[in-house]
């Protein structure tokens, strides 16, 4: 059992996935100061408020802090939009790789099928 854990922890998979994690949780402090730092100063400028967790809502007794909902709105969406400019620019960039390393095997056999036809 402590020979299958070993294998386990020193998996390329597992070490992986560990990268991916920091990588994940480093790209989100990043994201964070972005929405901290610009955004929220931007919101302020037009909304007088740098955030909206101020803006509360009165039932009776209860208060609904709605203004937290936003925020966290806000912030999902500008994660959401880099994420997606990250993804479009990997994607970018390993299909002008794909394209540089020449004809797919299909193209190769069919031009195999072509000269023995010959």
């Amino acid at each position: 059992m402590l020979k299958e854990f070993k294998e386990f922890i020193a998996s390329g998979d597992l070490i992986a996935i560990a990268v991916g994690l920091i990588m994940a949780l480093t790209l989100f402090e990043v994201i964070d100061s972005l929405v901290v730092n610009i955004i929220n100063p931007i919101i302020a400028a037009v909304f007088g408020k740098p955030d909206f967790s101020e803006l509360t809502l009165d039932i009776g007794d209860g208060v609904i802090t709605y203004g937290n909902f936003l925020n966290a709105v806000i912030t999902f969406i500008i994660v959401a939009f880099v994420l997606f400019l990250l993804v479009k620019g990997y994607n970018a960039i390993t299909k002008k790789k794909d394209e540089e390393e020449g004809p797919t095997e299909v193209d190769l056999l069919t031009e195999i099928r072509d000269e023995l036809k010959k």
